[in-house]
């Protein structure tokens, strides 16, 4: 049986605890909320998961806390079909996103935790995991010194990098220079565009645009993958989808153009559903999907 690719990715690993209410309290307010729910999140496990469903074989590296929510995350993230070999729990607590959903607005406020044990050092010893890895994944939630190194083994083995700068920040131009693809959304990009050249950006840059689709930059012209039309729910980890979808395509064979389709499409059918991961779809649906769009 012929090997599959494998897929490594780097990152944040959250428990999402979720109020839904028609108002946010004031200032020294209690109110009754309509709704809560705690939903496995995190950039890093959302992407794996993504990954994962579609067929990919994926190993994630990331922390945990040493307590119920860290455990919770690590069994449902096995149940997904991730490699959690390399999941390590830490002294410190997982890390947490609070999120209050109201008719007037959104606030999160997210409390890193176990994410900030995902130094150089822990990269360090998961080099050969790195090392033997197809494609490396990678977000900003974690240490930017995590990232880093993780990017130089994956450089000096000939693993192909794609980083989705988010939470966007400063970013160093070597880090910059030794990844093949960028994936920020039209934010992300504006701020990232303020300090950094056109050049240092030339041929790395994929900027997802939402229902507008995906832009990318060939001998710098600007081309437009559009966006698949679909019936929206939610659009909370449609990002991570793409970025998902986008890892697997690679890692198949596919030229950018049509893994950017593909990644498209991923992302689609995972706003038909609420909640980061409910509706990331699998390989099969996918493919019904795009071959239902003609």
């Amino acid at each position: 049986m012929e090997k599959k690719p494998i897929i490594t990715i780097v990152g944040s690993i959250n428990m999402d605890l979720v109020t839904i209410t028609s108002q946010v309290p004031k200032r020294g307010e209690t109110l009754f909320g309509e709704h809560f729910q705690m939903n496995p999140g995190g950039k890093g496990a959302n992407q794996a998961v993504a990954a994962a469903r579609l067929g990919a074989q994926v190993q994630l590296i990331g922390c945990v806390g040493n307590d119920r929510f860290g455990q919770d995350i690590v069994e449902h993230l096995q149940k997904q079909g991730v490699d959690v070999s390399d999941v390590e729990p830490v002294t410190d607590v997982t890390a947490t996103a609070t999120i209050i959903v109201s008719d007037q607005d959104n606030s999160i406020i997210v409390v890193p935790g176990a994410n900030n044990y995902v130094t150089a050092s822990f990269v360090e010893s998961k080099r050969d995991v790195i090392a033997d890895s197809d494609i490396l994944v990678l977000q900003l939630e974690i240490p930017l010194e995590g990232v880093q190194k993780a990017v130089q083994i994956a450089k000096e083995n000939g693993v192909k990098v794609i980083l989705n700068p988010a939470p966007i920040q400063h970013l160093p131009s070597d880090l910059i220079k030794d990844i093949d693809y960028l994936t920020p959304n039209e934010h992300e990009q504006e701020l990232l565009s303020q300090d950094r050249s056109a050049e240092e950006l030339d041929g790395k840059l994929i900027v997802t645009k939402g229902n507008q689709g995906v832009c990318i930059y060939e001998a710098g012209e600007e081309v437009i993958i559009p966006a698949y039309k679909i019936d929206v729910v939610d659009t909370t980890g449609a990002g991570d989808s793409f970025n998902g979808g986008l890892a697997h395509a690679l890692s198949r064979g596919l030229n950018l153009k049509d893994a950017c389709k593909y990644g498209n499409a991923v992302a689609a059918l995972s706003t038909t559903k609420l909640g980061a991961q409910t509706g990331m779809p699998t390989g099969a649906e996918v493919e019904a999907f795009i071959n239902s769009q003609g």
